[in-house]
């Protein structure tokens, strides 16, 4: 399908083109900005993710930020936790409901529980690596040694769901 520089597409092509990019990615994600500038607002784009990929919790506080998420594809479970990081809220996406909608200052994160995810985020801009997130304290950052069990755990809970 053709594309003018207005226009862009969400299709099959673009995702697999964007599975294929965050399969080979070393952190097994890849965002595509609709966005045409950090400093943009909103900031649209597709977060696609493959099974396996750690997304800290975190939280849009300074500034505070909004956040919506729809699952285009594929299963996902998405976390809140109260400010000691236990869980409040593991709700599956993908099927019914589809996406969730946060207000700023929620603790939250996201676990791929099919092969890959393909996400449409909404969040205000303007982006600043050094603001965007507040990283919880009480879980391991992306990296960490402890990061791939303790998703292993988040995803074992959204089994028992």
């Amino acid at each position: 399908m053709q594309q003018s520089g207005k226009i862009q597409f969400l299709d099959s092509q673009l995702f697999e083109r964007l599975i294929e990019s965050a399969r080979h990615s070393p952190r097994l994600r890849i965002n595509h900005n609709f966005h045409r500038s950090m400093d943009d607002n909103p900031h649209r784009f597709l977060n696609v993710m493959m099974r396996g990929t750690y997304v800290a919790p975190h939280r849009h506080l300074d500034p505070p930020k909004s956040e919506s998420f729809v699952i285009l594809s594929g299963e996902a479970a998405f976390f809140t936790f109260d400010d000691a990081g236990q869980v409040r809220t593991c709700t599956r996406l993908g099927r019914d409901p589809l996406g969730i909608d946060i207000q700023p200052g929620v603790w939250h994160t996201i676990a791929v529980l099919s092969e890959y995810a393909v996400c449409f985020e909404v969040k205000p801009g303007p982006y600043s690596a050094a603001n965007d997130k507040d990283f919880a304290r009480w879980a391991p950052r992306e990296g960490d040694l402890q990061a791939k069990e303790y998703l292993q755990r988040l995803v074992a809970r959204a089994g028992e769901r």
